[in-house]
């Protein structure tokens, strides 16, 4: 395997991992927790799922050949209103991550350094990617945050549940081998 396809293959599962994290989150709650927000400079969940899928259909349409800011798309209406229902929502949620992992999962090496354009700016395709690994990073971070303030005590825990690091270890170097000293 080449450094470029092992990039291309980290950069999916990367996606992949963020993309059932938020759903884990967003899985606890109920349509009207989905809307809700901290004060009014904060975003809801819902918000930034209608944010996160416009971003992707903007940016993963067409990639290679026009512009990751497509005219169609309004970004400042990605900040207003909500949902009707959960099925809407998630429905513009996958539309927007199976644009992305269709076009990042259509990218060969070769393509990694061919010049893209996000908002009239060049990106190399490997710049691009890590804009949106970082882009999705952070509201993934943002959701998991939000969904653990309104479940609070009900909060089921996506990573390894306090107190129980020593044990996760120790199932980790039982199943994969020794720990280095």
């Amino acid at each position: 395997m080449d450094l470029g396809r092992a990039y291309l293959d980290a950069a999916l599962e990367n996606f992949r991992n963020m993309k059932r994290t938020a759903e884990r989150a967003i899985e606890q709650l109920s349509l009207h927790e989905l809307h809700w927000a901290p004060n009014n400079e904060s975003n809801s969940i819902a918000r930034i799922v209608k944010h996160v899928a416009g971003n992707m259909m903007s940016r993963w349409t067409d990639f290679l050949t026009t512009d990751g800011e497509k005219p169609t798309r309004n970004r400042d209406k990605e900040f207003e209103g909500g949902y009707a229902s959960r099925e809407e929502m998630m429905t513009a949620w996958e539309a927007g991550w199976e644009k992305l992992f269709q076009a990042v999962g259509s990218l060969e090496p070769e393509d990694l350094l061919k010049i893209v354009t996000i908002r009239t700016q060049p990106h190399t395709v490997v710049q691009a990617i890590e804009r949106q690994v970082y882009h999705l990073s952070y509201h993934t971070g943002q959701i998991v945050y939000l969904a653990k303030q309104i479940r609070r005590a009900d909060w089921q825990t996506l990573t390894i549940p306090r107190g129980k690091s020593q044990e996760y270890l120790e199932n980790m170097v039982n199943r994969f081998g020794k720990k280095d000293e």
